[in-house]
């Protein structure tokens, strides 16, 4: 008991507005604008308090428009995701949503607008057509969420389909498959703006690929910000940024920075000769020192 009450009454840093604004009507495609202002930050507590995980953060995604969100491990990619959810606030700077700063939203105005997939996906101890449609408005929203997710198939194979009961955390489920679970639970509830924190990866790159041509049309309209540590995953954003021990080093769309030949191609030409050496050697290739745009 004293365990649990450290923690219910350990109070939290992210304070709720007074007098919380509310959210104008979604536009005719549904998604929303988001905005980074200087936005710069660090954990609170412990001995990394002073070490910046973002610094000077700064961008504007038009309503309807997906940013991807690249760089190494540890360069600040989860840290701008959970800021927006305002599972932490920045110490500088301030981020909007259709130009209203979200410490002036309440906190369930601001999540009711998300779909959002972490790394590590929690799935409750329940049926998976209950798991799919957890928040959506109906039961066949779960089942698009699951169509898009590349899961509806393979659900249809087990033998209880839908009504198929997951264990502790969905532990009776694979890696890939879990992440799909989640990937359709978020996209079941229609929200305004799509958080993928590197969803998609333990998925293998042919479900990815088949993932991502169905993520285009149902995202379409919607706002997204998509962080990947692989490029393939966010190559069609409508505008990508490189991060960099928590600051933007590049900006621009997938032609753009892979004609730079900068940080942003260096990623993608050692992803491709990850791929390759993955690859059955059949035969050796012609153009093995060429990176494919």
């Amino acid at each position: 008991m004293n365990r649990l009450l450290t923690i219910l009454d350990g109070g939290t840093a992210v304070v709720e507005a007074k007098q919380p604004r509310r959210f104008p009507p979604r536009g005719a495609g549904g998604g929303r604008a988001v905005e980074f202002r200087n936005v710069s930050f660090h954990y609170p507590g412990g001995s990394d308090d002073t070490r910046w995980v973002l610094r000077d953060v700064s961008f504007h995604l038009p309503a309807g428009a997906t940013l991807g969100i690249v760089g190494a491990t540890g360069s600040g990619k989860s840290a701008l995701l959970d800021l927006v959810t305002r599972i932490y606030d920045p110490q500088e700077g301030e981020i909007l949503i259709d130009g209203i700063p979200i410490r002036a939203l309440s906190l369930a105005e601001l999540r009711a607008e998300i779909g959002y997939v972490p790394q590590e996906s929690f799935l409750f101890s329940d049926s998976l057509a209950h798991n799919l449609a957890y928040g959506a408005p109906d039961a066949e929203s779960g089942v698009w969420g699951a169509e898009v997710a590349q899961l509806d198939e393979t659900i249809r194979g087990f033998p209880g389909g839908y009504d198929t009961m997951l264990g502790e955390r969905g532990i009776n489920l694979s890696g890939g498959q879990k992440q799909r679970a989640a990937l359709g639970r978020a996209l079941a509830r229609k929200p305004a703006l799509v958080l993928l924190d590197d969803a998609l990866s333990a998925v293998d790159t042919h479900t990815e690929a088949e993932i991502l041509k169905t993520l285009r049309t149902a995202l379409a309209g919607r706002t997204a910000m998509i962080s990947s540590h692989r490029v393939s995953a966010i190559r069609d954003a409508t505008a990508i940024i490189v991060l960099d021990e928590g600051r933007v080093v590049e900006r621009g769309t997938h032609e753009v920075l892979f004609a730079a030949g900068g940080r942003y191609w260096s990623l993608l030409r050692r992803q491709q000769l990850e791929e390759a050496l993955e690859e059955p050697a059949l035969a050796p290739p012609s153009n093995s020192g060429t990176i494919r745009p």
